[in-house]
């Protein structure tokens, strides 16, 4: 099965394990992920503007250009699925913002948000399904406890994300549970770590994503995983001391499948 794959910039320099690892992983279910040529970066941040088109187009020609493939496209990246996800409804439910996307590209191959937007955790969950990722694990995490930390951009607003429920979500606990791991329970698993605000007010972020792993560490973590690269920064710079370590969840995943050690022997 082969889907496009939009990795963004991200993961082309900090975040490279996230993209690794989801890569390598893929392969183990023969699943490619074949990259979008030329993409752009997403924007970071949803448009909330209706009339601000610029930063719409650089998501659009990715959508696009999978539309053309009849290729579902998959993202890892939190922020960059929670944009390309906006805007791809944008473009399907706004007939004005539709017709200016499209005279900006080429008008006589519009693109009218014909493309499906999964997350790569939908792709485990919907498309290759837990019970088969428990048959292809090698190295079970034995129930280390790990607390998930969603965050808030891959589940709001529900009725554009539609991911999980966004008040109780449970696909990286299902994760956990079939790589082997314990998954902890805790109250602030869906709540902003701080985000970009950490950019103008440190302290503010440093508070959240401290309450956040502290959180998860009073409920007997060892570890916590997360989708986002500035969530994983927020929750790691938090200024907590003695945290636990934050993985990328496909970091786990390819310790589980054995993709991991032998990415880090060669």
């Amino acid at each position: 099965m082969v889907y496009s794959y939009y990795p963004g910039c991200t993961l082309k320099a900090k975040a490279k394990k996230l993209d690794r690892y989801a890569r390598d992983c893929a392969q183990i279910f023969e699943i490619e992920l074949e990259e979008i040529e030329d993409w752009q970066c997403c924007g970071g941040v949803y448009p909330g503007m209706a009339d601000e088109l610029a930063t719409r187009l650089s998501p659009v020609r990715a959508l696009r250009e999978a539309g053309d493939k009849k290729q579902d496209l998959v993202t890892v990246c939190s922020a960059c699925h929670h944009v390309i996800k906006r805007v791809n409804e944008d473009v399907k439910t706004s007939g004005e913002i539709r017709r200016k996307i499209n005279a900006y590209l080429e008008p006589e191959n519009g693109y009218e948000g014909e493309t499906k937007v999964i997350h790569y955790l939908e792709l485990l969950r919907d498309r290759i399904g837990f019970d088969r990722i428990r048959e292809k694990v090698k190295q079970p995490l034995n129930g280390k406890k790990i607390a998930p930390y969603y965050g808030c951009l891959l589940l709001r607003p529900f009725e554009v994300m539609n991911f999980d429920d966004p008040e109780n979500p449970s696909v990286m606990e299902e994760f956990l549970l079939a790589i082997g791991a314990k998954p902890v329970h805790y109250a602030l698993k869906n709540e902003c770590c701080g985000g970009y605000v950490t950019m103008e007010d440190d302290e503010f972020a440093s508070k959240k994503s401290s309450s956040i792993m502290k959180a998860a560490m009073d409920q007997g973590a060892q570890g916590m995983i997360t989708a986002c690269p500035l969530c994983k920064y927020n929750l790691e710079n938090g200024g907590l001391k003695n945290g636990i370590p934050v993985y990328y969840f496909t970091e786990l995943f390819a310790e589980a499948l054995g993709v991991k050690e032998q990415e880090e022997e060669t």
